[in-house]
């Protein structure tokens, strides 16, 4: 059973009938169950097999969550192939890139916007020999060789199985747990994405581990949003799934996912901080909107729910008034609240992928969701620590999981081993001896801490953790996500090592400050000129100064107290290379195409010009320029804390 495709014969067996996949398809759900899905993966991997494709090949994935693109991960598997998913809104030259690293010959995509870069790409890379589409919309006169369509290579497949019976068969038993059963390619942010080859054996045994953390059962129902070339979807999504045998749920589209979240209702939940962010703000914006007496209730059972909701949550000992006044709470606020958000029914929710601010983590414990986070990256199955229930820490991610060994090097760089590593990277021997020992262990590329209850503290990626010419620490990201806590602020770089203070680039949340300007009749005609609006810096400078006084309090980080910042006039793109398209910060490469703005901000003045190239999403490419105005930020003298 240490393989994919043999955990989706044995569900075939086990529970035929129950749901294994559904699909939201104009306004109504569909659904396949074990037995169908076996019967749909089955038919797809002879289809391969007929095309060619076989036993060591890479086949790459393009599209958004579709039932059918899981369906052809597993049926690579069955073949002894591997998928290679890709993300979905990657522009052209980059998927270039990793079809020519990956050696991929074959493609399954969703519709004719993948098709379309697939054909373009052929410039690039004229390696692709065969391209399977699944929606037909649009492809009626597309007439290229190496196209067929997804129903089309099934039945070629169902031909290919009738006349060769016991190839299937023959195919899965071939199959090894040592065998790689995917190839996710890192994010980028330091370099060329790097292909990762994990096996069966080591994702299924990051599956069964947190299953059973857990206690996850086939009852539970999941909604599948994030990228398929993501590793925590591709934990949750597959390996947990063919663990446990739940329900995956796919979305319509991207822009239906909060209203099918709702309508799944799922019981296990997981989304990255950004998610949890995006939620929040929408609740703040709706809030502004309400009457009066809707607002202070929210605000005073709110302020309740601060007090105990979390304590409650963790089964700690409550006051009988304050038990009474979150009951009271939770069917006129949070009940309703939870339902709007389409978390009623979530048992277990996580979030992963970057630090969550304190503040944040705790809204959501507060009114009741069980949200905690979990550790990881696509080198350990995104399983390292996790938070038990009962003993959650909202400035750390738990505790080593179970069956994995954490320690901590001598600088700081947190160091894993477990059977959830990866084999290596895709013919980078040299990078793979780079970053696992001789004997054995990760090294992570993140600094953390153990507490005195053996909680992990991530502090920052150990290459971004310095220090200022004082010689007090400096950790970016910890800077940054405590900003991103407010609902006007949506992206933070923050910059400080070897310089005498802390100054940061803003990103506002247009949703969020557009909503507040109109509500005070400010006029504006784009996020341009609402970000250079005064009454915009005021708002940010109010934000940045409310974390200043918060790190005042903290010893450790009152040193790095933003003293200057500035809003951008755009908003950091993957596309245009300032973030990763996990939405990670491309620090080196932010701190080259704006170096004039950091050096404006160190060096006192209170504007400056820039114009810098930007691309826009047909692919074209132009310039943005724009005066932006440098704000100096209140600080606060350090609170020293009795002992």
């Amino acid at each position: 059973m240490q393989t994919f495709p043999r955990r989706l014969l044995q569900h075939g067996i086990a529970r035929p009938a129950k749901p294994a996949f559904r699909e939201k398809h104009l306004g109504i759900w569909q659904t396949w169950s074990w037995a169908e899905v076996n019967d749909e993966v089955r038919a797809l991997a002879c289809g391969l097999a007929a095309l060619g494709f076989q036993r060591g090949m890479n086949l790459a994935i393009i599209g958004d969550n579709r039932p059918r693109l899981y369906w052809a991960m597993l049926a690579a598997q069955c073949l002894g192939g591997v998928p290679v998913p890709l993300y979905q809104d990657a522009p052209a030259a980059d998927m270039a890139y990793v079809l020519e690293d990956a050696e991929v010959t074959f493609a399954v995509v969703e519709d004719q916007e993948q098709v379309d870069k697939l054909l373009e790409i052929k410039a690039l890379y004229p390696g692709i020999v065969h391209i399977a589409f699944d929606d037909e919309r649009g492809m009626r006169h597309y007439n290229q060789p190496e196209l067929v369509s997804f129903a089309r290579l099934q039945e070629i497949g169902r031909e290919y199985d009738r006349s060769h019976p016991g190839f299937f068969s023959a195919s899965v038993d071939a199959g090894q747990g040592a065998d790689s059963a995917v190839m996710l390619y890192t994010s980028g942010t330091t370099g060329k994405p790097k292909g990762v080859c994990q096996s069966h054996a080591a994702l299924l045994s990051a599956g069964e581990g947190g299953v059973a953390f857990d206690h996850l059962t086939d009852a539970e129902d999941i909604l599948s949003y994030l990228p398929m070339a993501w590793v925590g979807d591709c934990l949750f999504s597959l390996a947990q799934t063919l663990v446990a045998g739940f329900t995956v749920n796919c979305p319509e589209s991207g822009d239906t996912v909060l209203t099918d979240l709702r309508e799944i209702g799922p019981t296990y939940y997981f989304a990255p901080p950004r998610v949890f962010e995006n939620m929040l703000t929408n609740v703040m914006i709706r809030m502004e909107d309400a009457s009066a007496i809707k607002r202070r209730m929210f605000h005073h059972f709110m302020a309740v729910a601060k007090r105990c909701g979390a304590d409650i949550l963790d089964g700690k000992p409550v006051s009988t008034s304050d038990r009474v006044s979150y009951a009271l709470g939770q069917a006129l606020v949070y009940g309703p609240l939870k339902n709007v958000l389409g978390l009623s029914r979530v048992r277990v929710a996580y979030t992963a992928g970057a630090a969550i601010g304190p503040d944040l983590f705790r809204f959501y414990r507060s009114i009741g969701v069980n949200l905690k986070q979990l550790y990881g990256s696509t080198e350990t199955c995104a399983y390292v620590c996790l938070q038990p229930d009962g003993n959650i820490k909202f400035d750390s991610v738990g505790l080593p999981a179970p069956g994995v060994e954490v320690k901590l090097a001598a600088n700081g760089e947190v160091m894993v081993k477990s059977k959830a590593l990866m084999t290596g990277y895709y013919k980078r021997p040299d990078a793979t001896a780079e970053v696992i020992d001789a004997n054995g262990y990760f090294h992570t590329g993140d600094a953390g801490v153990f507490d005195s209850e053996g909680h992990l503290k991530i502090i920052d990626r150990a290459a971004d953790v310095g220090k200022l010419t004082s010689g007090a620490i400096f950790a970016p990201n910890y800077i940054e996500n405590k900003l991103k806590f407010f609902t006007f602020i949506k992206e933070v770089v923050a910059f400080g090592d070897g310089r005498d203070q802390v100054c940061a680039f803003i990103n506002i949340d247009i949703e969020a400050v557009g909503n507040w300007a109109e509500r005070r009749g400010i006029a504006y005609a784009g996020y341009t000129d609402l970000a250079g609006h005064l009454t915009t810096y005021e708002l940010i400078r109010d934000c940045i100064e409310q974390m200043n006084a918060d790190l005042a309090q903290e010893p450790q980080m009152a040193a790095t107290q933003v003293h200057r910042f500035l809003i951008l006039h755009k908003e950091l793109d993957p596309d245009d290379g300032e973030l990763t398209r996990t939405r990670k910060v491309r620090r080196k490469f932010i701190a080259e195409k704006y170096g004039v703005l950091i050096e404006a901000l160190y060096s006192g003045k209170t504007s400056q010009f820039i114009d810098i190239q930007v691309k826009f999403e047909d692919g074209r490419v132009g310039q943005s320029s724009a005066d932006l105005k440098i704000w100096d930020s209140k600080t606060y003298p350090a609170i020293a804390r009795a002992a």
